[in-house]
């Protein structure tokens, strides 16, 4: 392969890790990055690079499997058995709206903040949520790529600018503050926390199916390097990972330090930070502030209706084995409507209490990744996976590791609810 066609077949990948990160960085990172720092300081910063390095494994299995196979890995679930794809979807499709509804809001909130319209959460999610359909029925992946591009460059160097502002405010003695750890309630906000951290582990079909797209773009002849898909998706996580300490050390110099809590609603939360950032270091920063804000809530909504949608197509696809060429695409269009539908429902019905809608979306996908954890594991070291796109040793037992916290925090949860 020549040069220039790696350059080109990385360009290509660099799409796929970016929708990661549209999607990771809003709600874990704008949201309860930003309570994490607010609450505690600096002493969950911990929390949150663990958190990225354990659930590393599962999502780049996703990137393996979509470039080795140019499927989706549910489809390996299904060379598995039907059972795996049957238990992948109890698992993920029902609690899909309850996560996006808590994005919506979470997306809504900000909108009101930064435009200043008087309109209930309510109302702007919903017609946030019809927008992001139909830009998804009449663009699909290639509007979903350019939107997500543009957004989120603007969102890295906001991010970044408006962090480097903060510095001088941090308590940096509550780095290596550990006495949550005693606390109940902090447990189950760390959880909470981890949950969405810095994406549910069901992003990891959606990376599969993202990568299998670009390979099938590239043509026959002209696909990439694994080497080059992995490259771009370790890049698009680095930065995720960066930023979510980022937005942690926002909440830590701006509210820890001035011993304000976090509101419980959306509007109030998202005014509060911007309110924050233009009292303390004025206007300048509260504008970077709000476009930070805006633009990563509004890349997180677009990604989550797209994974949730594809995780419905491809699940339904696999599990009644309608794996012709078109079946996906039938499904898919079917599943945008249907799954904004019920997303509205949920925001109508469940958002009395941002903070509690927030905590249950990301508590219920922590408690849901063992079980996609152990499927991907199965599956890119099974039979189908092809012997060159197989994970090493130390990254199989990293996914091990992270398995059996996972499963551990999993445990907890229960016991302390």
């Amino acid at each position: 392969m020549t040069e220039s066609r790696r350059q080109v077949g990385w360009w290509a990948h660099v799409g796929p890790a970016l929708l990661f990160s549209g999607a990771a960085i809003g709600t874990s990172h704008l949201v309860q990055s930003t309570r994490a720092g607010a609450v505690y300081g600096l002493a969950l910063v911990v929390v949150i690079l663990l958190a990225n390095l354990l659930k590393y494994p599962a999502f780049r299995f996703g990137v393996d499997y979509g470039h080795a196979t140019r499927q989706s890995i549910l489809a390996g679930y299904r060379d598995v058995g039907r059972w795996a794809v049957v238990l992948f979807g109890l698992a993920i499709i029902p609690i899909s709206p309850i996560i996006h509804a808590a994005v919506t809001a979470a997306t809504a909130g900000v909108f009101i903040a930064v435009t200043g319209i008087e309109l209930p959460v309510t109302i702007v999610g919903a017609v946030l949520l019809l927008a992001v359909g139909t830009l998804l029925l009449t663009g699909g992946y290639d509007w979903l790529d350019k939107v997500n591009r543009v957004l989120l460059a603007f969102l890295v160097v906001s991010t970044l600018a408006t962090t480097v502002m903060v510095l001088p405010r941090v308590k940096w003695g509550t780095l290596t503050d550990a006495g949550w750890m005693g606390d109940p309630l902090a447990i189950l906000f760390v959880i909470a926390l981890a949950g969405f951290m810095p994406n549910p582990l069901e992003v990891s079909v959606s990376q599969s199916l993202w990568t299998a797209k670009v390979e099938e773009g590239l043509g026959e002849g002209g696909g990439s390097r694994l080497a080059d898909a992995r490259r771009a998706f370790v890049s698009g996580y680095t930065m995720t990972a960066l930023l979510a300490v980022c937005f942690c050390i926002m909440g830590a110099g701006v509210m820890h330090s001035g011993g304000i809590p976090p509101e419980n609603n959306a509007p109030a939360f998202a005014a509060q930070v911007i309110g924050l950032y233009r009292s303390v270091l004025g206007d300048g920063a509260a504008l970077l502030a709000s476009i930070a804000a805006l633009s990563v809530m509004l890349t997180t909504a677009l990604a989550a209706v797209d994974i949730g949608s594809r995780i419905a197509a491809s699940t339904l696809q696999h599990a009644g084995d309608r794996t012709q060429p078109g079946d996906f695409t039938r499904f898919y269009r079917i599943a945008v409507p249907v799954l904004v539908a019920l997303d509205i429902l949920v925001l109508f019905t469940l958002l009395s209490d941002f903070t509690t809608l927030m905590d249950l979306a990301t508590s219920l996908a922590f408690v849901a990744a063992p079980v996609i954890a152990v499927l991907n594991h199965i599956v890119v070291t099974g039979r189908t996976m092809p012997e060159h796109a197989r994970p090493g040793r130390p990254i199989q037992l990293l996914n091990i590791a992270a398995i059996i916290v996972i499963t551990a925090l999993s445990i907890a949860f229960f016991a302390l609810r």
